[in-house]
């Protein structure tokens, strides 16, 4: 009688990796993020939404006042740059961990041909920056009246409410 084992080459390596995510996933938390290495660099969350009329940017800027942070927009390129100190409360102070990052950061974002760089506007409030990104008129959906006969007929959406 005769035993055959098939082997997984690409099992054994799932586990290999699922291995060394678990040892640098724990023992290292500081050092290896979604990211890659930090290098003691502080990165601001972002979401990006879009809407009808604009795209609007949030980002989390906890502990940040308006003097801490730049924002500027040229050639279609937002810029968000600051940094966040770490003050030490007194010479005494005896930290047992410090997890939250500090330091530099730069997060650039190109802009869609669409954006009206022009009118870009910013509302910082509770630690969060609000940029909102107006589209160009242009690009924006409108109603468009249509003639029938020479007559005007209202727009579909207006003619299905009556």
């Amino acid at each position: 009688m005769s035993l055959i084992l098939r082997r997984d080459p690409f099992n054994e390596l799932r586990s290999l990796q699922e291995d060394f995510n678990r040892t640098f996933g724990t023992a290292f938390p500081r050092l290896f993020g979604e990211e890659g290495l930090t290098n003691g660099k502080w990165v601001p969350s972002v979401d990006i939404r879009e809407g009808e009329n604009e795209i609007v940017l949030e980002a989390d800027l906890p502990g940040l006042k308006p003097e801490d942070f730049e924002l500027s927009v040229e050639n279609r390129v937002l810029t968000l740059k600051g940094e966040r100190k770490f003050e030490k409360q007194s010479e005494t102070d005896n930290y047992h961990r410090i997890e939250r990052s500090y330091g530099s950061f730069t997060r650039t974002f190109t802009l869609p041909s669409t954006v009206n760089a022009d009118a870009v506007s910013a509302e910082f409030k509770n630690g969060v920056l609000r940029v909102t990104l107006p589209k160009k008129e242009e690009v924006r959906a409108r109603q468009i009246q249509v003639k029938v006969n020479g007559e005007a007929e209202a727009p579909k959406s207006e003619a299905a409410a009556k």
